[in-house]
C-alpha cells in the first residue's frame, strides 16, 4: 500500500503561480510511475502531467497539451515527494488536483493508476 497526500492548493489570480506537493508514504518500491490529474464537477478526470520516478532520481516527464510550457512536474526521491509547479494559471485550470501512482509503465489514463491522494482544490479567479 502507498499513501499519497497533496498540499499547496488554494486561490490565485489569473497569471499567478502555485506549487502542489504530493507526499508518499508506505510500501517502498524502486520505481513508480507518478501522475497528476485534475477534475471539475460533471467532467471526467483529466490527465495533467506524469513522470517516471526512479530511486536514483531520474525523471521522464509527460504533459497534457493544455499545460505544456506552463506546468512542471518534479520530484525529490529522498523526500518521497513529487511537485507540480503551475505558472501562468488560467481560470480553466480551476479543478481539484489529484496525485496518483502506479506500478508499471507509462500511462496517462486515470483508470490505470492504483493509488490516489484525497485531492487539493486549485481555484484561479480574479
Amino acid at each position: 500500500q502507498v499513501q499519497l497526500v497533496e498540499s499547496g492548493g488554494g486561490l490565485v489570480q489569473p497569471g499567478g503561480s502555485l506549487r502542489l506537493s504530493c507526499a508518499a508514504s508506505g510500501r517502498a518500491e524502486s520505481s513508480y510511475f507518478m501522475g497528476w490529474f485534475r477534475q471539475v464537477p460533471g467532467r471526467e478526470r483529466e490527465f495533467v502531467a506524469a513522470s517516471h520516478w526512479r530511486s536514483g532520481g531520474t525523471y521522464y516527464a509527460y504533459y497534457a497539451d493544455s499545460v505544456k510550457g506552463r506546468f512542471t512536474i518534479s520530484g525529490a526521491s529522498a523526500k518521497n515527494t513529487m511537485y507540480l509547479q503551475m505558472n501562468n494559471l488560467k481560470p480553466e485550470d480551476t479543478a481539484v488536483y489529484y496525485c496518483a501512482a502506479r506500478l508499471g509503465g507509462t500511462s496517462t489514463n486515470w483508470y490505470e493508476y492504483n493509488y490516489w491522494g484525497p485531492g487539493a482544490q486549485v481555484t484561479v479567479s480574479s
